[in-house]
């Protein structure tokens, strides 16, 4: 029995026809980068999300880059992130000039440690930003600084809570475009303000440049597309939800001390069902010979990655983060996924760890 992690043709199969008319849609309209369709789903998504504005970007990557640009980030400023996450969180402070720090990870939830987030604070801090890591929503420290939620692997789940969230709509997501896209949501009305004239180069009008912002625009295509999918999140969501449980309860009854399961929260979005085994490499390779596709988020922690040498963080610096790196293992979840699959694999697994 195969199990790929991602099933892409069985994500796209029942929405596949509304799909075909919003890309015929865009193409008959001829317009292809912004316009209505953008503002649409804009539109649609804010109302879905129960925030004030959503700023619709090229990546989920550029709609961190823009929030911190919004808020005035820079050389000299610091911000204070989890090293467990993927390199954009930390990679977009550091494009512009701040100094990235690094706090440890709660055991359990794998999401942002809130009390060393404020301890590692300095009077140099200009904003914390936890991550809603694989769906789980982080706790937010309480702080006076801006809290800028990556929402990248949450949508449809933990609500917006801080000054803004960065979505991710990369194919695999619980919301998933045909290629890079992503938004900002906020509550905060200027600031979606700052961040709409941020992403077309700071221009206002065409051709007059009242800042330096950046070219973050989402096609209209991938707008259309979104906009055809987003009527099925909430279900797309629960069938994670549902599938998430299915793998609790064969996990129960199998009874495996050796495998840790991930933390549960009513909000969770299960963007990832990500399990802790020592043997971790191991088992991977156990399971993909029975054709049982998995994957690691996240393989080696960011306060350890070449390009941030120069922070000064060793190993054993962030031990929790570091432990978290050699155990993860992300087991299939997505809402296509059969419920003989899901039994499938927690029986390849519990025959890893009963075989003679």
């Amino acid at each position: 029995m195969k199990v790929p992690f991602f099933d892409m043709a069985a994500e796209l199969a029942s929405v596949r026809p509304a799909v075909d008319r919003a890309i015929a849609r865009v193409l008959d309209s001829g317009v292809f980068v912004g316009g209505a369709e953008v503002s649409a789903f804009e539109r649609e998504l804010a109302a879905a999300s129960g925030v004030a504005r959503t700023v619709a970007t090229s990546s989920g990557t550029d709609a961190l880059l823009a929030i911190y640009m919004a808020l005035g980030i820079g050389p000299g400023d610091e911000v204070v992130t989890t090293p467990f996450t993927f390199f954009a969180t930390a990679g977009s402070a550091a494009r512009l000039g701040a100094r990235v720090v690094f706090a440890d990870i709660d055991d359990d939830t794998l999401t942002l440690d809130p009390a060393a987030a404020l301890a590692a604070c300095s009077s140099r801090a200009r904003a914390i930003v936890p991550v809603h890591l694989f769906g789980h929503p982080a706790t937010l420290p309480r702080s006076s600084l801006p809290i800028v939620e990556d929402a990248a692997q949450s949508l449809g789940g933990v609500p917006l809570r801080g000054v803004a969230a960065a979505c991710s709509f990369f194919p695999t997501k619980n919301l998933g475009a045909l290629g890079d896209a992503g938004a900002v949501l906020t509550d905060d009305v200027e600031l979606a303000d700052r961040i709409t004239l941020l992403r077309t180069h700071g221009a206002q009008p065409k051709y007059h440049h009242v800042t330096i912002g950046g070219n973050f625009r989402l096609d209209a295509i991938q707008a259309a597309v979104l906009r055809a999918k987003l009527d099925h999140l909430a279900s797309a969501v629960a069938a994670r939800r549902a599938h998430a449980a299915a793998y609790r309860a064969l996990f129960a009854a199998a009874d495996l001390g050796a495998v840790r399961l991930p933390a549960h929260h009513p909000e969770h979005a299960y963007h990832q069902f990500v399990i802790r085994v020592r043997e971790r490499d191991s088992l991977r390779e156990h399971l993909a010979r029975h054709g049982i596709g998995t994957e690691i988020y996240y393989p080696e922690p960011l306060h350890l990655q070449p390009c941030f040498r120069e922070l000064g963080y060793g190993a054993g610096s962030l031990p929790i983060a570091e432990a978290a790196c050699r155990e993860v293992l992300a087991l299939p979840i997505h809402p296509a996924l059969a419920p003989s699959a899901s039994a499938h694999v927690v029986d390849k697994i519990v025959t890893f760890y009963r075989q003679p």
